[in-house]
Formats: structure tokens, C-alpha cells, sequence
């Protein structure tokens, strides 16, 4: 079988490296990070640094199609995350159904919506874990990669890579190297520097910041609305964690200086409790103070540009191809269906780099590229929202058929079975509302005003909650 070099050993790169060593593949895994996972999982959130990693205590999520995912490539690992503390988690649950659904019947495939969750370092202590174990699998940690290494050709005039160079000058080689670097991926310029010409880069600021903070309770909190809410000038996300934990975060646009002042724990539940859906999340013992982050770029890398690979050999995976704004809490679970994608190619053409690099291009774009599509056009929606509320300019029309879709999941069994779909990475906005059930009810409220949500917190008392 082949030599296959993963770049990257976070969740996706182990993930990655774990399905194709099941393969019979020899996979070896280069972490720049030096330490390894702690001793006991519990141990990761207080002790494990992983500086390459800026998200690593953020709020993170695991959604169905993870788990659908994970059942089915990595056997075993639902299993491993349990015995870490996470936590099933069901928005199917009869305590967690908005009152106006009156139809609470289980349907067929509602278990298949659960789905097991944690926090970043307690998930990847698990996968760390699931990785050193798998056959045929070596992960060295501490090694940083300086530049690729290129080889004969297997396209006139496209570069191909056949291994890498360290920065203290050793030489790995590999048939394949993966990118798993997440979202500081410097592989565009390594790229480049081998001599190729430049892939497709896509970037913006998506000009969000976020404010979170952790819990800890013997109950976690009932779930009264949707994971993520909008607010008005902000969003609340809530989500369960492990051990007895769980987190709040409040994003809003990066520009409302006005908005700094979350940064303090009084100003955070002042907000939090305004929130009526939410305020109980608060009843809780915090475990750190408000914890900000800043700067998150959305970021689209394609390598085949005018129906040519730009470099074979090569391969980038989850958030090193693309990442979005993360409060959905989707990019583990896309990046877990990229690496599925990147492993179906290889079984098939990884003997044969021009055709893996084509095929894996078309596939990632028709199964992958469409959540981040969906991302990005949510992102910029949500961002002109907040902007202009802050402005007291007109907030712009909002997408009718996903504005319908929201209210008619507040009312109907089937359409909310669909946004959960749509929330957990299980579909796709357009294949949910092609259903017939859900066009009907769609279509029942054509011509209907839909009012704003009345919990929406207005700009004046915003500035009175910020002002204290």
C-alpha cells in the first residue's frame, strides 16, 4: 500500500490518518505542537496547550453527521468520547420541542439525529487517543514542516510532491501528503514555492467576535430554543459540553466597539439574562472568565484551476481547503465528511495523482463545497443584519424561504425535523425544502407578514445592558 504524510494531527488529520491506516496504508502523522495528549482526558481542558490550535478552548460541537459519519468510518470512537464525559445530546427531546408543536410523535430516523458532544480538548483527547491505537498509524508531535518536496512529474509542467522538509532539515518522503493545518495552513505558499502556480485563494475577516464562557453544574441546563439565536445586534449560542459542562457565547460584529464591554463577566450576564430562552444557562458555577476571539477568516482554497491541478501528490482536508465562521458549530463535522471523501478517492485512484487530484477536487466540490457555500451567504447576511441595527439604518430583507422556513419549523413537526437536518450537517437548506410536507407548509404562509421574533433585544436597551 502507500505512504501517506498528514500535515496536521488535530481532530480532522487523526480522524484522516485512522480511516486510511484501516486501509492498509502507511500514514504518518507530523504535529507541530510538541506535547502530547495528558494522561486522562478530563485532564486536556486545564493542562494540554496546543498554541497551534487558537479555537482550542472555544466552543466546539459535534452534530449528527459527525457521529453518522464516525459510526460508520471509526468504529468505536462514539464509544471512546463517552468514557471521556461527553454527552448525548437530542433537540428531538419532548422537554426541548417549541409549545406550539403539538405533534410530538417519534418519527422513523429520529434516533439518527443524536448525537454525542464535548469540548475541543476532551474530544480530541478521545481521537488522539482512537489514532495511536490504529494500525499502521504513527504520529510524531513537535515536528515542524518547512517546505515540499517535488519529484517527477505526472503532469507535463505541473509540480508533484513527493514528501517534505523539516525545519531541521529532514526528509519524509510520501505518494500522497495531506494538509490538515487548520486555518493558519501555510500550503499556499509552500505550494507556490515548489514552483507551482498559484491555487484559487478566497479570504475576508467575517468581522464577527465572540464572547464565551464556560459552566459547570450536576444539571445541565434544559434546552428552551435553538442552540443559535438571533438576538439583534448579537447571537447567542448555547451548547452542551462533557463532564458536567457547557458553554454560552455571544458573537457580534467585530466593528460595534460598544459590544467590547462583554469582555466583563457582569457586563456577559447582564446580556445572557436579558435573554429569556437562555438565562438559565447562567445557573451554573463559572470555570473561566469571558474568553474572546477575533479576526476568524473565511478562507476557500481549490487546487484544480481551469480544469488543471495546479500540484499533485497533494491533498488539503476540512479547514486547511475551507473554513467559516465557526459560532455553527459545522467545521468538525464538514471536515469529518471531507476526510470520508478524501479516503472513497483514494481507495480508488490513489496509484494514479492526476486522476486523485481531479476527482478529489469534483468531490469535494459537489459534497463538501455547498455547506461552505450556505456558510458564507449566512455569514454575510447575518453581518449586514447587525451593521445596519447598530447604524439604525433599514435591516435588510431577510432570505424569504429560509425566514418561512424558521417560523414553520416553530409550528410543524416535519420542518423542524428539517432545520435540525440542516443545523447537524445531515442537509442541505435546498434538499429540505424540496420535501413535499415541508413546500406545503411553506407555501401556507405565503402572503403572511412574518413578525419578529419579540425577544429580539432593540438597540436602546442594548446600550442600557452595556451601560450597566
Amino acid at each position: 500500500m502507500s505512504k501517506v504524510l498528514i500535515c496536521g494531527g488535530g481532530v480532522i488529520g487523526l480522524c484522516t490518518a485512522t480511516m486510511l491506516g484501516r486501509d492498509g496504508h502507511c500514514v504518518t502523522v507530523l504535529e507541530a505542537d510538541p506535547a502530547g495528549q495528558t494522561m486522562a482526558a478530563v485532564d486536556g481542558w486545564n493542562s494540554w496547550e496546543r498554541p497551534g490550535v487558537a479555537q482550542f478552548r472555544q466552543p466546539h460541537n459535534l452534530s449528527s453527521r459527525f457521529r453518522m459519519i464516525s459510526d460508520q468510518e471509526l468504529p468505536g470512537l462514539t464509544d471512546d468520547l463517552l468514557r471521556t464525559g461527553c454527552v448525548w445530546v437530542d433537540y428531538l427531546d419532548s422537554r426541548s420541542l417549541p409549545p406550539a408543536i403539538t405533534d410530538r410523535a417519534p418519527r422513523p430516523g429520529d434516533e439518527a439525529l443524536r448525537f454525542v458532544t464535548g469540548r475541543r480538548p476532551i474530544v480530541e483527547w478521545a481521537v488522539a487517543a482512537m489514532a495511536q491505537a490504529a494500525p499502521n498509524v504513527t504520529i510524531r508531535r513537535g515536528i515542524r514542516v518547512r517546505e515540499l518536496i517535488t519529484g517527477a512529474s505526472a503532469i507535463p509542467g505541473v509540480p508533484h510532491v513527493t514528501g517534505v522538509r523539516t525545519t531541521s532539515g529532514e526528509e519524509i518522503r510520501a505518494d500522497l501528503v495531506i494538509d490538515a493545518m487548520g486555518r493558519r495552513s501555510p500550503a499556499c505558499e509552500w505550494i507556490i514555492s515548489a514552483g507551482s502556480r498559484s491555487p484559487i485563494e478566497e479570504a475576508e475577516d467575517s468581522n464577527f467576535a465572540y464572547f464565551t464562557r464556560y459552566f459547570s453544574g450536576h444539571q445541565r441546563p434544559r434546552r428552551m430554543g435553538r442552540a443559535l439565536t438571533p438576538m439583534g445586534l448579537f447571537s447567542i449560542l448555547t451548547l452542551d459540553g462533557d463532564n458536567d459542562t457547557w458553554s454560552i457565547t455571544l458573537y457580534t460584529s467585530s466593528k460595534n466597539k460598544a459590544m467590547r464591554a462583554l469582555r466583563d463577566t457582569a457586563t456577559f450576564h447582564r446580556v445572557v439574562s436579558a435573554c429569556p430562552r437562555q438565562a438559565h444557562w447562567l445557573d451554573g458555577e463559572p470555570i473561566t472568565p469571558v474568553l474572546l476571539m477575533a479576526g476568524v477568516i473565511d478562507r476557500y482554497r481549490r487546487f484544480v484551476v481551469d480544469g488543471q491541478p495546479v500540484i499533485t501528490g497533494f491533498a488539503a482536508v476540512g479547514d486547511a481547503w475551507a473554513c467559516t465562521n465557526p459560532s455553527a458549530g459545522r467545521g468538525l463535522s464538514v471536515g469529518l465528511l471531507h476526510a470520508q471523501v478524501l479516503r472513497n478517492v483514494a481507495r480508488r485512484h490513489i496509484d494514479d495523482p492526476e486522476a486523485f487530484s481531479r476527482e478529489y477536487d469534483a468531490e469535494t466540490e459537489s459534497q463538501v463545497g455547498p455547506f461552505y457555500r450556505n456558510q458564507i451567504a449566512a455569514d454575510r447576511a447575518r453581518i449586514a443584519e447587525m451593521n445596519a441595527l447598530e447604524e439604525g439604518m433599514p435591516v435588510p430583507a431577510p432570505n424569504p424561504v429560509m425566514a418561512k422556513l424558521l417560523v414553520a419549523s416553530s409550528q410543524d413537526a416535519d420542518v423542524l425535523r428539517g432545520m435540525i437536518e440542516i443545523a447537524m450537517c445531515v442537509a442541505l437548506p435546498q434538499d429540505v425544502i424540496a420535501r413535499p410536507r415541508v413546500a406545503a407548509k411553506l407555501a401556507e404562509l405565503d402572503g403572511y407578514p412574518l413578525s419578529p421574533d419579540p425577544n429580539i433585544i432593540d438597540r436602546y436597551r442594548m446600550a442600557a445592558l452595556l451601560g450597566g
